[in-house]
């Protein structure tokens, strides 16, 4: 069993900046990712990065703005968001892959095993 604590998340002007954290307990070697839905639309991936030799996959709509990265001492993976929009309104949502030293750059919620409770982003214009 997975435990995520995740952080970072509120309100932030358009352009501007957060971090998100989901600090991970019980499991490694698995690729990490996170996921954000907005209201009434469906969840979404934004980006990845696999555990052994830390190789990312990034959204289209997010490359160039997001950075996900990773602490493997304190199992935690971080996402930094710069140049918000508005569009980017939506609970974001930390989640463990189910493929054991995936490294491939194909990630969908089917694939994810574990979800964390999500943390509320607003960009407001």
């Amino acid at each position: 069993q997975v435990q995520f604590v995740e952080s970072g998340g509120g309100l932030v002007q358009a352009g501007g900046s957060l971090r998100l954290s989901c600090a991970a307990s019980g499991r490694s070697t698995y690729p990490m990712a996170w996921f954000r839905q907005a209201p009434g639309k469906e969840r979404e991936f934004v980006a990845a990065i696999t555990w052994s030799k830390s190789s990312t996959t990034y959204a289209d709509s997010v490359k160039g703005r997001f950075t996900i990265s990773k602490d493997n001492t304190k199992n935690t993976v971080t996402l930094q968001m710069n140049n918000l929009k508005p569009e980017d309104t939506a609970v974001y949502y930390c989640a463990a892959d189910r493929r054991p030293f995936y490294s491939g750059s194909y990630y969908s919620t089917a694939d994810m095993a574990y979800w964390g409770k999500g943390t509320l982003v607003t960009v407001s214009s």
